[in-house]
């Protein structure tokens, strides 16, 4: 498992010098912020199967860009949930574990039509949710996640990487992630905005306490117009190392973005 993490490790520290990024992602995140004192409104609703059952996360999501170089959101997420094992766990809805995000850029080069930017970012998870073990949903566990997200964008493609970990003091879901994603707009670019991209994203994951690894996929499509964003993923895995009742299926994502 180790060799894949180095592989993507290694692909997006070279494709974040050499490619050219476009729009923000949608299973992953971006290095590059809007203007100062701009309020984003957005969900991302996970639609998640395994071989425990399906669980849907429907976040309400706020995020402050307090300047060009930092910002602070709320992340509030509704879910459901649907076990098909004999745990006793059984389906209904919840609250999930609410999160608070924080990001810092430390880093900007700007040429002509095109940036490379880099930020530290941090996100605490309160444990709000149930016990029910449903990774990034509701787990009822404080979790401090920290990591590194760099991104290099113009008008032509785009390339965005993420190294971080995951500290679950009380859990077992401690993490070492990375992502990669690639970004390809399909029309010519327009003011007002009006713009349809293609994602390829791939994320590397180790829960080293459960001794389990994946590598998974998204494809995904998005259009935006003047200040709203449609998106859609499917996610499914390339490489599973994990006992068979935690192994994903498939996921599909639903989001849409708004600038206030």
């Amino acid at each position: 498992m180790y060799k894949h993490i180095i592989i993507l490790l290694l692909a997006g520290i070279l494709f974040s010098q050499v490619g050219r990024a476009q729009g923000p992602p949608i299973t992953s995140d971006k290095p590059i912020m809007l203007g100062g004192n701009t309020v984003v409104l957005k969900t991302l609703t996970e639609i998640r199967n395994t071989e425990q059952g399906t669980f849907v996360n429907a976040p309400l999501m706020g995020h402050y860009i307090i300047s060009a170089n930092s910002l602070v959101a709320l992340h509030l997420p509704y879910v459901h949930y649907d076990f098909n094992d004999a745990s006793g766990r059984g389906s209904g809805s919840t609250l999930g574990d609410i999160n608070l995000l924080g990001k810092y850029q430390f880093y900007r080069k700007d040429g002509t039509g095109k940036t490379f930017r880099m930020v530290a970012k941090t996100l605490q998870t309160m444990p709000t949710g149930k016990s029910l073990d449903i990774e990034e949903m509701s787990t009822g566990d404080y979790s401090g996640y920290y990591a590194l997200v760099g991104g290099y964008e113009s008008l032509k493609f785009g390339i965005s990487s993420e190294v971080g970990y995951r500290w679950v003091p009380d859990g077992t879901l401690d993490k070492f992630q990375a992502k990669l994603g690639f970004g390809l707009p399909l029309l010519k670019p327009t003011y007002p905005v009006n713009q349809l991209n293609l994602y390829f994203e791939y994320s590397s994951e180790w829960l080293h306490e459960r001794d389990a690894y994946q590598l998974l996929y998204a494809q995904g499509i998005q259009y935006a117009r003047k200040k709203w964003t449609w998106e859609m993923a499917i996610q499914l895995p390339l490489i599973q190392d994990a006992p068979v009742s935690e192994q994903l299926n498939y996921a599909v994502f639903l989001g849409t973005r708004y600038i206030l």
